[in-house]
């Protein structure tokens, strides 16, 4: 029986993706990822794996077993925006995506990797997936987590420009901001909702970024805030299309304010919203974005019609089957 390989799998989306897997039946699922020694590994607590190995089993491991793998999903990555070792970030961001992209070109493999919104930087070009080498080439992404991401996005468009080997179904997916259980050991990567939450549990103050910018207020930065499995649900959508190839923005298509997004988390638990606003650090001042939308039409147009969640349905999820129900965990 063919299996699915998920890079990341212990992961935040891609832990989600393998409760996903297992929900829809079929296909066992091979893992791929480090567990460290914090509580990443209770993401995959409840799941029933083919095998669990450590990155660098990888390659080796998908040569030995090529004929097993019926499609490769690709969402292990170095994804801390703050990280400063850019040769770690391009050895597991781009070199890694490459080989596995030409891994399942020869071998006629399914494809679908983890791009980012982060891939448009400031926003001042727009968050189009027009995915054209001279669409991206206008991008400029603000750290290099979203510049690896592009790098790669670019290197995929060129080849198929050129019409070079490709996986014969493939995507990429620009995620935006997501939010949902499987996302406890990112630490202060995790969602505002996560952090909020525990601070109203321990009695701490919630505290959220001051606006610097005079065309927001306080709170009223904007992101496009996507529930988890909503991304799990277009990954497994395109997964089960054989004829859709390309890459696409995965969120609302609505920006929501960091006041809109917390204030279901204080409803929730009963509590009267109380926040404090603190300067935004120096050292991320200069690159914070204040506002980002996906443009969900391409998407659309492919195919895909099921509604994404709002903030108020999918945070109130969150809290209350997950967070509050003491088990963070997919």
């Amino acid at each position: 029986m063919a299996c699915n390989v998920v890079t990341g799998g212990a992961g935040f989306i891609g832990s989600c993706l393998v409760a996903g897997l297992e929900r829809s039946g079929g296909e066992p699922t091979v893992v791929f990822d480090e567990l460290g020694r914090g509580s990443k590994w209770r993401n995959l607590a409840k799941r029933e794996l083919e095998a669990l190995l450590p990155p660098e089993a990888l390659l080796p491991w998908l040569e030995e077993h090529a004929s097993k793998v019926g499609r490769v999903f690709h969402l292990g990555a170095v994804s801390a925006t703050t990280e400063t070792d850019v040769d770690l970030i391009l050895s597991q961001n781009f070199h890694l995506s490459t080989r596995l992209w030409e891994f399942c070109a020869a071998r006629g493999i399914p494809f679908f990797y983890a791009s980012s919104a982060a891939t448009y930087g400031d926003g001042s070009q727009g968050f189009d997936d027009d995915w054209s080498p001279e669409a991206l080439a206008r991008l400029r992404p603000l750290n290099p987590y979203g510049w690896s991401k592009h790098l790669f996005d670019r290197w995929v468009s060129r080849r198929i420009s050129e019409g070079r080997p490709a996986p014969p179904s493939w995507a990429g997916l620009k995620f935006f901001n997501v939010y949902g259980p499987g996302e406890n050991h990112k630490g202060e990567m995790r969602s505002v909702v996560s952090k909020v939450f525990d601070a109203l549990r321990d009695g701490r103050p919630v505290r959220l970024f001051r606006s610097h910018d005079p065309r927001y207020p306080d709170g009223g930065q904007c992101r496009d805030f996507v529930w988890v499995g909503d991304c799990v649900e277009v990954l497994l959508w395109l997964a089960a299309q054989p004829d859709r190839r390309g890459i696409f923005n995965v969120g609302t298509g609505r920006a929501r304010s960091f006041l809109d997004f917390v204030k279901p988390v204080f409803e929730v638990l009963g509590r009267r919203l109380e926040i404090e606003f603190i300067d935004t650090p120096e050292g991320i001042r200069e690159k914070y974005q204040y506002f980002t939308q996906a443009e969900i039409g391409r998407l659309r147009k492919a195919g895909y019609e099921r509604p994404f969640l709002d903030v108020e349905e999918g945070v109130r999820r969150y809290v209350e089957e997950y967070l509050a129900a003491g088990d963070p965990h997919p």
